[in-house]
Parts: C-alpha cells; structure tokens; sequence
C-alpha cells in the first residue's frame, strides 16, 4: 500500500464513480494574528495497493509543530473493494476537514501513517500578514505654493 499523493487544499470532494476534485492546493497560509483558527482545511489523500492488498487498512493523521508538538490527530480505516476482473491496482481517496488551531507562526506538518507506516509529511507554513507602515500625517499646502 502506497500514499500516491497528499496536498492541502481549500476545498475537495470525490464523486460517486470516484472521481476527485481539488481546488486551491497551498502549503503556506498568512493570518492577521495568533492564536488563529484556519476554517475548513481540506487534507487530500490517494491511496494506491495491489490486488493482493483488497481489505482493511488503518490511516492515521497528526498534525504536528516544529517541535513535534500534536495539535489535532484522529485515525480511521480506509476499506479496498475487490475490483472488477483484470484490474490489478485497486485506488481509494479520502478528503478530511478540519477546523486547524495554529497557535503562533511557524512550519506545520500533517504526518500520514499507513498500517503503522509512515507514508507522508505534508508541511504548511504559517506567518502573520506584515502591517502597512503608518503613513505621517500630511501637512496642508499654502495655497497658491
């Protein structure tokens, strides 16, 4: 089993015939200020296996710090299907949304683990916007200067 690929995303959805769409793929966020919750992050996964690998299959997701401090984690199973006759690579996708907490700014990361496998970071960056400098006060023209 094989992380085919992982991205964060503003928004994504897989189909009924499991088709996926993925719109707004970042990796670095600006905010006004910390702490500060990022609404609706969309974490996108592939999963890829061989006919062999037909089954149950345990996914965990962290959320972690620069000092490897968990921020939000959850686990789940993803279930392979057998496929039709003569197909030999069997594909699942998930998309997971999350409210994120960054309490200050830094480098994130989502880690991804497969069957207690280490499959993917996927790194976010967050910094606070850059305040307009204050413009002086202008000082009114004599007329006719």
């Amino acid at each position: 089993m094989h992380l085919d690929f992982a991205v964060v995303a503003d928004y994504a959805l897989v189909d009924q015939s499991g088709k996926m769409s993925v719109l707004g793929i970042f990796q670095h966020i600006w905010v006004p200020q910390f702490p500060v919750m990022h609404p609706r992050l969309h974490l996108v996964l592939r999963l890829k296996g061989k006919r062999t690998e037909v089954g149950e299959h345990q996914v965990q997701i962290k959320l972690l710090d620069e000092d490897n401090a968990e921020l939000l984690g959850g686990s789940g199973t993803v279930n392979f299907a057998e496929p039709p006759a003569g197909v030999t690579e069997i594909e699942a996708a998930a998309v997971l949304v999350f409210d994120v907490p960054f309490p200050h700014a830094g480098q994130y990361r989502f880690e991804i683990t497969v069957d207690g496998e280490r499959k993917a970071n996927v790194p976010i960056t967050v910094s606070q916007m850059p305040t307009a400098p204050a413009q002086p006060p202008s000082s009114p023209q004599a007329p006719g200067s």
